[in-house]
């Protein structure tokens, strides 16, 4: 049984918790880059924040990146001014973009300078900004990949306020799992049950494929090997990429239980909110289909592309004729089959 962490802590709420982080277990030498993408949410980014300095004042090689991503509100005003406020201004750099690039785009516009230092940081954290750090969270993933040489990128145990797991270690994407996912029938998921993508949560860790971005930590080498993120990505399946690059490349991804991070899902992207389950899900936007098929033409070819899109086409499909036959609860995002073929290699062919 996992012991029950505090509450959340917030802006206000952390200044006296400095003591609960230990790092007597890492290198102090250690030197971490720490980046978060702020896009319209300054409120959730300060809170993000306020949970890491605690983490901060026991690790001195660790400095943050506050990319703000073209917000076009005032999120940077509001963001330098919880900065000043707060004295935070030591550990934590906001640069302020004109442009929204994306997640792998905002992340690399603090990734790439971060690579041309010299030294470089050790590790790179990439952190959502609707996160909030648990005690000791970036310390065993510091730990881990200290005790782990073998592992190239690591991620923490998302959970949800109440401490519920969310489904953070996952197996790469391919044909059959479009089927199984979309498909949804109980015998057809026990025979592919190696190939579902979500992997069963655990409290020990262990090897998976990919790895949740929300909370990444990637070491050095692995970006002197592969290179930034894809910015080709605007959102979704960028971190998927990444990691099959990294896998490719020789490099192994963990899940590390013991580094605790509240994730409030979707609240900085709003397509993965987890909402009313009584009601339909928010419509898929454009990128998601289009960064899903880049990754399987990218990665796997035309031909592997198409089967993909077929497998989830005709899974679908079945699925929704049983919604409609035997009256199941209807959550799928609105208008989701139809956007999936208008996007789908069938109507706009292999082009991203």
């Amino acid at each position: 049984m996992i012991e029950s962490p505090p509450s959340i802590p917030t802006e206000s709420s952390t200044a006296s918790d400095a003591g609960n982080s230990e790092a007597t277990a890492t290198n102090p030498a250690t030197t971490v880059r720490i980046v978060i993408v702020n896009f319209r949410t300054p409120g959730l980014t300060i809170d993000c924040l306020a949970s890491l300095e605690p983490e901060l004042k026991a690790l001195p090689g660790a400095h943050v990146v506050v990319v703000e991503g073209g917000s076009g509100d005032d999120s940077a005003e509001q963001l330098q001014k919880a900065i000043d406020r707060h004295g935070w201004s030591s550990w934590v750099t906001l640069d302020v973009r004109e442009d929204n690039a994306g997640f792998a785009g905002g992340n690399n516009a603090a990734i790439v300078p971060a690579l041309a230092e010299s030294p470089a940081p050790d590790f790179i954290l990439l952190l959502n900004p609707d996160t909030v750090v648990r005690p000791g969270a970036i310390v065993e993933l510091l730990r881990f990949m200290d005790e782990h040489p073998e592992a190239g990128l690591a991620g923490s145990r998302l959970e949800d306020p109440d401490t519920t797991p969310q489904q953070s270690a996952f197996r790469f994407p391919s044909i059959a799992s479009q089927l199984e996912n979309t498909l949804r029938l109980g015998v057809v998921s026990k025979l592919l049950k190696r190939r579902i993508v979500a992997m069963p949560v655990s409290d020990e860790p262990h090897r998976c494929d990919w790895l949740a971005g929300a909370s990444l930590i990637v070491r050095h080498a692995v970006f002197e090997a592969v290179g930034p993120l894809d910015d080709d990505y605007f959102m979704y399946f960028e971190e998927t990429d990444f990691c099959l690059a990294a896998q490719r490349a020789g490099f192994e991804a963990w899940y590390v239980p013991a580094s605790r991070v509240v994730h409030l899902v979707g609240q900085a992207s709003g397509v993965t909110a987890k909402n009313d389950t009584a009601k339909p899900a928010k419509r898929r936007p454009a990128y998601w289909f289009e960064s899903r098929k880049r990754y399987f033409v990218k990665n796997h070819g035309k031909l592997a592309a198409t089967l993909a899109d077929a497998a989830w086409i005709l899974g679908f499909s079945l699925w929704r004729t049983r919604v409609k036959l035997t009256g199941l609860p209807d959550r799928d995002p609105e208008k989701l089959l139809g956007d999936f073929v208008r996007h789908s290699v069938f109507v706009r062919g292999f082009k991203t």
